[in-house]
């Protein structure tokens, strides 16, 4: 670990599944989460109060899948909120989201004769993402000035007009956040400003209102972790960075085996019309197979390797994406 703390930085990195936790995810800093939340919606709902509810969630049957959530919490007016950071690309994140919310809503309906009232409460789901959600489209809303931020609801397609207002998705793209401290305009621009540069900023910048980061500040100083706490953050930040390294390893792997592969389909076609059709097919499909296929072989490398370190099973699912069954077998 020695050589590790050298890069440690002065404050607790947010990006990191410790640090998500450690500075939204505990009752004695949960006004942080607060005026997160109330950042994004931007009055359109006001969070005054919350509690935090359990993160695990068997499936109704033994073959349904059980979710694990970062965070859920109920505000005091019975608003529920699962609030997720997203380090890695996944593919079907959008899928993930909806399913999320839909069993959350599911365990929310009383059975019986109290079950006949279809009065559902209402559910949000906060995702922080560290990619590009929509990475081969030209962000057609990009004019709008946000076109790292995804604001969605349920609407009628031809009046535009909102359908259901008890369901909402709000996401955040980080990479594609790039304003400078200078066009930082709302709380919600500080606080992904905040995010993504907290892990290299040694004091509270003068841009950033003290009122409501002063805490963060305050509580997230390494230097001030207790020897457990650095312990879990030590490993957290090298599970994310290995994480990190093996899926550009499998993208790399995935990119060199698609080439191999769209080069050999085109050859079988023809030379004419081959080149022209069968090579660009075969790339991308030789790219799509050759990506999974090394995805899949690097995810069970890093899941050994969390299993031997004694990680719990629902971290390594999590960083992995393997099921539990696959993790087992290892």
């Amino acid at each position: 670990m020695a050589s590790l703390k050298k890069h440690l930085g002065k404050y607790v990195d947010p990006r990191t599944d410790f640090g998500w936790k450690f500075y939204f995810g505990r009752e004695e800093n949960k006004i942080l989460l607060i005026e997160f939340l109330n950042s994004l919606f931007e009055g359109e709902k006001v969070v005054k109060d919350l509690r935090y509810k359990t993160v695990e969630h068997d499936g109704d049957h033994e073959d349904m899948r059980r979710v694990v959530f970062d965070l859920l919490c109920i505000s005091d007016d019975g608003k529920h909120f699962i609030v997720e950071m997203q380090q890695l690309f996944q593919e079907f994140f959008k899928d993930r989201a909806i399913y999320y919310t839909s069993r959350l809503i599911n365990k929310q309906l009383t059975r019986g004769k109290k079950g006949s009232s279809y009065c559902l409460p209402e559910v949000y789901f906060i995702g922080i993402l560290e990619f590009r959600m929509d990475e081969k489209k030209s962000f057609e809303h990009r004019d709008t000035g946000h076109p790292y931020f995804y604001d969605v609801a349920l609407c009628d397609k031809n009046t535009h007009e909102i359908f259901y207002d008890k369901l909402g998705y709000k996401m955040v793209s980080l990479p594609l956040f790039n304003k400078t401290p200078e066009e930082l305009i709302t709380v919600m621009d500080q606080w992904l400003y905040l995010l993504k540069h907290l892990s290299t900023m040694d004091k509270l910048p003068s841009f950033l209102d003290k009122r409501i980061f002063g805490l963060i500040f305050e509580i997230g100083e390494i230097g001030k972790l207790t020897e457990e706490d650095l312990m879990s953050y030590e490993a957290s930040l090298k599970h994310k960075r290995d994480a990190e390294s093996v899926f550009n390893s499998a993208l790399n792997a995935g990119r060199e085996e698609g080439r191999k592969v769209g080069r050999e389909e085109g050859r079988k076609v023809g030379r004419e019309e081959g080149r022209k059709v069968g090579r660009e097919e075969g790339l991308e499909e030789g790219r799509k197979v050759g990506l999974e296929e090394g995805k899949h072989e690097k995810a069970i490398e890093l899941a050994r390797t969390m299993k031997q370190d004694g990680i719990p099973m629902a971290q390594i699912m999590r960083y992995t994406d393997l099921t539990a069954e696959e993790i087992e077998k290892l």
